[in-house]
C-alpha cells in the first residue's frame, strides 16, 4: 500500500471521525445503524477510534429481518460482547405477529421493505433524533443524492428535493419536534477504499465477505444462498458454487459472486477489475428502477 492511499484513507478517516463526533455533539439521543455488513462494522470501527479509551457513547440498532445470515448474527453479538455496548434489536417478525405489516408471499419475497415499519418503531420508541449509517454515495444512484447530515421529516420520510446545503464542514442538525436525521460519516467513500482501510486497520470480518462454499441457486443471473427462507420456482436446482458476497442483506435477496478470493489482497484485486456495482446482485434494487429510492422516501436506510 502506497504512502499515497495510506494519506487518503488517513484523510477519509479523519472527516468521518469527525461527522461522528458531531453528531455525539448536536444530538440528545444518537444510534449507529448496525447491519454487520462491512459498512457498518467499519463504521463501529471509526466510532470506536472516535471516542478511545473511552467506550462507545451510544447503542447499536440492529433490525432483524429473521432472514438474515447466521453468520451476520453471530458476528454481531460477538462483536457488542467485545465491545461492550448496548444492542438495540428491532424485529420484522414482530412486527408480522403484531399485524403492523403483511408478509409477502411467493417465490420472490421478501422482507425488505418490511424493514421500514420495523425501522421508524424502533426510533420512535426509544426517542432517537439521530441515527447514522455506513452507507456511500457510491453505493447507488439514490444514495448519491443524500447529505452527511440527511433529514427526516416527522413520518421519517425523506424529500431528496429538500434537503439542507452543506458549506466546508459546517452541519445543520436543527430539527422540529418528532424529526430526526440520518448521518452517513463515510458518504465519501468507495468500495475500494472501504477494503483497504479493513486492511489497514485489520478490522475483523465474518467469513462471508470471504471464498467459501455454498448451496446456491441461480435465478435472473443472481447468485441467492439456498436456505428454508428461499421458494424454488420450476426449473431451478441446488448446487454448491464457489462464492463470496461484496455486500450483506436478507438471505432471500443478497447475490453472492463466484469467486476463489481467500485473503484481503485477493478481495481487493478483484474489486480492482470488477465492472459492476457492490449492489449489483441485490434482488431487491431490481424491482424498479427506482427502487431503493422509493423505499427511502418511505424510511429504509
Amino acid at each position: 500500500m502506497t504512502n499515497y492511499v495510506i494519506t487518503h484513507l488517513r484523510e477519509l478517516e479523519s472527516e468521518a471521525i469527525f461527522v461522528i463526533r458531531e453528531i455525539a455533539a448536536q444530538f440528545e439521543n444518537p444510534v449507529l445503524l448496525f447491519s454487520g455488513g462491512k459498512d457498518s462494522i467499519l463504521l463501529t470501527h471509526l466510532a470506536k477510534k472516535a471516542f478511545f479509551p473511552a467506550k462507545i457513547p451510544f447503542p447499536l440498532v440492529h433490525i432483524d429481518t429473521g432472514h438474515n445470515f447466521p453468520e451476520t448474527i453471530d458476528f454481531r453479538d460477538n462483536l457488542v460482547k467485545k465491545l461492550g455496548v448496548k444492542l438495540i434489536v428491532g424485529s420484522v417478525q414482530n412486527a408480522i405477529d403484531n399485524g403492523r405489516v403483511i408478509e409477502e408471499s411467493g417465490a420472490n419475497a421478501s422482507r425488505n421493505s418490511l424493514q421500514i415499519v420495523s425501522l421508524l418503531d424502533t426510533l420512535e420508541e426509544h426517542k432517537i433524533d439521530a441515527a447514522m449509517g455506513g452507507a456511500r454515495r457510491d453505493e447507488e444512484k439514490a444514495r448519491a443524492k443524500e447529505r452527511f447530515f440527511s433529514h427526516r421529516d416527522e413520518f421519517g420520510q425523506w424529500d431528496p428535493k429538500n434537503q439542507r446545503p452543506e458549506l466546508w464542514n459546517l452541519f445543520n442538525g436543527r430539527k422540529h419536534f418528532g424529526e430526526h436525521f440520518r448521518v452517513f460519516p463515510i458518504s465519501n467513500w468507495t468500495e475500494m477504499d472501504v477494503w483497504e482501510y479493513i486492511k489497514l486497520e485489520n478490522i475483523e470480518l465474518p467469513s462471508l465477505y470471504f471464498s467459501h462454499e455454498r448451496e446456491c441457486v441461480l435465478r435472473d443471473g443472481v447468485i441467492l444462498a439456498n436456505s428454508k427462507f428461499i421458494k424454488l420456482k420450476k426449473g431451478e436446482e441446488v448446487r454448491t458454487m464457489t462464492v463470496r458476497y461484496r455486500t450483506c442483506g436478507d438471505m432471500p435477496i443478497t447475490g453472492a459472486v463466484e469467486s476463489t478470493a481467500n485473503s484481503l489482497d485477493q478481495v481487493i484485486k478483484e474489486i480492482s477489475y470488477t465492472r459492476t456495482t457492490e449492489r449489483g446482485g441485490r434482488a431487491d434494487d431490481k424491482r424498479a428502477e427506482t427502487a431503493m429510492e422509493d423505499r427511502k422516501k418511505q424510511g429504509y436506510f
